[in-house]
Parts: structure tokens; sequence; C-alpha cells
């Protein structure tokens, strides 16, 4: 999705909403595939207050309404009151596979919170950046709490048998792939775009979510990795001719064929692939930094997140190793043994 195509994922919308995706590409700089989230979950939103208030007919499938006639009106009208009904539908009757028959109804916290994040920046843009309304409707709106599990990853081990399983025609290109992953931290976007310009000495510029860019610095098990790629690399074509990683059909790697081959690895090396991928690595590669003295400030640099809150949750898998070091240990189990009770003697 190209970063100036409000345009085309939008269709429909009205002029307000229009303008409001533009301020978040543009202005906020939040990459192409979340502002089209943003667009979806306002038109869910404005597709629901139009059915509920009686402006289309009772027959119209929902995911037939049309937005385009929203209005600066109608969105005076909205009242906390309709976010906490429209929050009400989505948690029970709101299907979660719209194209199936068997679907459950009812979508999750984490989805209900996200689209709750769209309509918070959505209002706050309307009062206080275009200054349309006088005040927000919203501003009290709360999240549903969101339980977030401790990502999974690897353990030191677990990578080591990782690496050394690497076989096949791309060998040295996959195992450069992997180590880049669980020594760098990058996102699978970050590598699979990287370019042979990236690369400085010791350093590799890698561009991240929203267009930032951020100078990640190669170990010895990085530079030995790239040494022994770069002189197998296929020759890619013109167009792709900067790409660092080439598939054999000659183009950038995408995205997907580096998911793919991470899956094949990790089972090849006897792992669990089904609950591996190249985001697990990334979480590896943070993990195994926390527990080996790399701070919260220096990981969160390294790993690209806005807020430190992201980078937290390092913290606690780190309070879960020790907690589980302990239940290791072999006299974990030993129970106090049962004396019996002294009697006083007689003076």
């Amino acid at each position: 999705m190209k970063p100036d195509s409000v345009n085309h994922y939008a269709a429909g919308a009205p002029p307000l909403l229009r303008d409001f995706l533009n301020y978040m590409l543009t202005i906020r700089g939040r990459s192409a595939k979340t502002t089209h989230e943003y667009f979806l979950d306002l038109r869910t939103f404005f597709r629901y207050l139009k059915q509920e208030k009686g402006l289309v007919p009772p027959a119209l499938p929902f995911d037939q309404i049309e937005i385009e006639d929203i209005d600066l009106a109608f969105i005076r009208d909205i009242t906390l009151s309709d976010t906490y009904d429209y929050l009400a539908f989505m948690a029970q009757e709101r299907p979660r596979q719209a194209n199936s028959p068997a679907t459950g109804f009812g979508i999750s916290a984490a989805s209900r919170a996200r689209k709750i994040a769209a309509l918070r920046s959505f209002f706050k843009y309307l009062t206080d950046k275009a200054g349309l309304l006088e005040y927000n409707p919203i501003s009290n709106l709360e999240s549903p709490k969101v339980r977030k599990p401790l990502p999974r990853y690897l353990t030191a081990e677990d990578s080591m048998q990782l690496l050394e399983s690497v076989e096949g025609p791309f060998a040295e290109r996959d195992y450069c792939i992997l180590t880049l992953f669980l020594n760098c931290g990058m996102r699978v976007s970050e590598l699979a775009g990287l370019n042979l310009g990236d690369f400085q000495g010791d350093s590799v510029r890698v561009l991240g979510k929203g267009g930032k860019e951020r100078v990640l610095y190669l170990n010895d098990a990085c530079k030995a990795a790239l040494e022994a790629y770069l002189p197998t690399r296929i020759k890619p074509h013109d167009r792709d001719r900067t790409a660092l990683f080439v598939s054999r059909n000659r183009n950038r790697i995408s995205v997907q064929t580096v998911k793919w081959l991470v899956k094949k690895h990790v089972r090849e090396a006897g792992l669990d692939a089904q609950k591996m991928s190249p985001h697990k690595l990334r979480h590896t590669a943070a993990t195994l930094m926390y527990q080996n003295g790399v701070d919260i400030r220096s990981l969160q640099t390294i790993l690209g997140h806005e807020n430190l809150d992201t980078t937290m949750i390092y913290t606690h898998i780190e309070d879960a190793s020790l907690r589980e070091a302990t239940t290791k240990n072999p006299l974990s189990a030993v129970q106090p043994k049962v004396r019996k009770k002294a009697v006083p003697e007689k003076e």
C-alpha cells in the first residue's frame, strides 16, 4: 500500500474522515496500513450509528451502509452514550469473521481497544487540530483492560540449535537472515527492506514504522554471517539491484517468504514451528539482550519502540524466568519435617 493511497483505500469516506486520514498519514507519520485500519474502524462506527438512528432501511446489510453523507452536524450529535452502545454491540453482536457462516460473535477486548484508539484520535483531531468541535464528547472514554500475554521466545540453546541446523541451497542467505533477527531484533518488514547501501562499517540503518530511521550496530556474528552470504547473493533484477536479500526469482525477498523460511528452518531444527515466526525471533533477541544486562532504555532504542511501556514487557519475562528458576531448584519440593511437640519437663 503506497503512502499516498488514502484516496484508494478510503473510497466512500466523507471529507471530514478523509482529512483526518491524510493528517494521520502525512503529519503524524502513521503507516498506510495503520491509516487504513483507522478508516475501517471509523467506517464501522458510523455504519452502526446510522443503523441505530434509523437512517438506513432496516433490511440493508450492515456492510452495505454508505457513510459518504456523514457531516459535521451528524458528528456533533454523537454522545459518549453512543460510543458505549457501539462498544457493547462490538463486544456482543459483531461477527468475528463476517464471511463465515460458522462465525462466533463479539470481538475481543484487544480489538475493541484498537477501535477506541481510532475514535480517540479522530475526535481529538476534530477538537484540537481542526477546531471543528468545541469539546470532545468521548474525552472520558476508557479502554477495556487487555491482558498482555508474555511474548514467546527461544532460549539461547534453542537459538543455537536453530542456527546450527540451517542447510539447503540458500543456507548462507537464510543463516544471515536468522542471525540478524536473533542479534538485532529487527521487524520482518525492516529486514526485507534492507539495502546494500544501508550498511556502514559495523552499523546498519533501518527504516522502521512510520518511516522512522534508527541505527543498529552489528556484532561479530552478524558481520561474519554477512561476509559469508554476500559472495553467494543472487544477482537481482535491475529494479531490485540494491536489495540485500534476494529470492531465487531474483526479486527482493518478500515478507511472506521470510516468514515461510523462518518456519521451515525452525521445523527442521526440531523446534515448535507452529508457535514461531520472525516476530518471535525479534522477541528472542530482546529477551536475551535484557537477560544479559542491556538496560531497558537501550532496548527501547534498539527495538524502535515509540513508548517505553511497549518495551517493559521484557521486564515481566525476566520476572517470570526468575520465578521459574526457583521452582527448578532440586530443593524446591522439600517440605519441613513434622516434629513432635516437646513436652515441657516438670520442675
